[in-house]
């Protein structure tokens, strides 16, 4: 393993040691391996191997958890649940990680090197549903044509065909077999919804630098690896919904330069169908440049051709004229989901970044 300079181990180590307080605090065995490599040079060197952008706890977390995936046998996956491993974390874990990472170090660093972060979670979609529903209503067009900006797998571009559980009431597709269905906690009072937008998708694109083939297993283990392994549920949600990704074949294209891609698609449509642009947890990793260029282009999109765009991301990235909106009591502010169409800029929803509860503002 590599040696690196001590102010990149030092920003590397506290990256770890934050991600496992304040990002992993709730799976025991992620905050574990979070501070354990954040004490092991070894691990930590591995991150400069990582594009700039996606040099981030989560990524590494990822890679081993595809080694475990995949099969590798090695005490290590004792630990992991999604591989049927019990293991508490305990002392024993550190030396076993070491170990584990030293034996996988070439597919390790190829992933390292070759992959992203990208889980697509499709619990998202539980308050993409009714954000869409929303914009219907602004725009009075039943018609929607929806692009998914920065889309893995395309996974989200499905958001009409899943089914949706807020405690109070339903939304969505009708509860059948292998249809994916999402829980969500709605905080507050039923929303408004309006009962005169029946909208439709009748075009649905996905653009990303690196598209993930949802028919390539291999691709999908990486989708499935970059889940947390205690989780469950969010696991046969992903295997749903690969399965009907498959099944419906939603185009997923890779572009280089995915901004320049948006009004090549805009002029794609046909005549009285309402574009709307959906980015996710998409803009922490642009680089500034790209940022502004990104939120420029879109502005003006907005402005001479009609587009929505919905965005749900950390406040930090809203557009710049919104407000931070208040909070409901006890609710930790994580994803904020702001709507810009025509002359309107305004938050329609707090929610937990994969869809957990939704604090309904539009």
């Amino acid at each position: 393993m590599t040696s690196e300079t001590p102010a990149f181990l030092a920003t590397q180590a506290a990256s770890f040691r934050h991600f496992a307080l304040h990002e992993c605090a709730e799976d025991p065995l992620y905050r574990a391996i979070c501070l354990a490599v954040a004490e092991a040079p070894e691990l930590l060197g591995l991150m400069r191997h990582a594009p700039g952008r996606q040099r981030r706890p989560n990524l590494l977390l990822a890679a081993l958890h595809e080694r475990i995936l995949s099969g590798a046998a090695h005490e290590l996956a004792a630990y992991y649940p999604s591989v049927g491993g019990t293991r508490l974390p305990d002392a024993g874990l550190p030396e076993l990680l070491l170990d584990f990472a030293d034996r996988q170090q070439a597919r390790l660093l190829h992933q390292l090197r070759t992959r992203s972060t990208q889980t697509n979670e499709i619990g998202r979609c539980a308050v993409l549903w009714p954000a869409l529903q929303q914009i219907a209503h602004l725009t009075e067009r039943e018609a929607l044509a929806l692009l998914d900006f920065g889309s893995s797998g395309g996974l989200n571009l499905g958001v009409d065909r899943y089914r949706y559980d807020y405690g109070q009431f339903q939304l969505g597709a009708p509860a059948a077999p292998g249809r994916p269905s999402i829980r969500c906690d709605w905080l507050g009072d039923a929303p408004p919804l309006a009962a005169d937008s029946a909208w439709h998708i009748t075009q649905r694109l996905g653009l990303d630098l690196s598209p993930v083939d949802v028919h390539d297993d291999e691709a999908v283990r990486w989708l499935a690896a970059c889940l947390w392994p205690h989780d469950r549920e969010r696991a046969l949600r992903l295997d749903q919904a690969v399965a009907l990704a498959r099944a419906a074949g939603h185009a997923v294209r890779q572009a280089d330069d995915c901004i320049a891609a948006i009004e090549p698609w805009l002029d794609t449509l046909p005549a009285g169908v309402q574009p709307v642009l959906f980015n996710s947890w998409v803009l922490a990793y642009f680089p500034p440049e790209e940022l502004a260029r990104y939120q420029a282009e879109v502005a003006r999109l907005v402005r001479s051709r009609g587009l929505a765009w919905l965005s749900a991301e950390s406040p930090s990235l809203r557009p710049t004229a919104l407000a931070l909106p208040p909070t409901a009591p006890g609710a930790s502010p994580h994803s904020l989901w702001s709507l810009v169409w025509r002359d309107r800029t305004e938050a329609l929803a707090w929610s937990h970044p994969h869809g957990r509860w939704v604090q309904w503002l539009g």
